[in-house]
């Protein structure tokens, strides 16, 4: 695989990762759930209120 060829495929893997957090964070709002992330090496919990906050 060539250097052109890598860089596309990392272009395509970057945005299905965009793409799938979008999702995650629609699915989350529209639940009114709760998100659990690690952020600083620490556990993260955010509302879906918190999430709108954040956008």
């Amino acid at each position: 695989m060539g250097e052109l060829e890598l860089e596309q495929m990392q272009e395509k893997i970057d945005a299905g990762i965009l793409l799938a957090q979008q999702r995650l964070k629609e699915k989350c709002k529209k639940e009114d759930g709760e998100l659990v992330i690690m952020r600083d090496g620490e556990v993260t919990h955010i509302t879906a209120k918190d999430l709108e906050k954040m956008e």
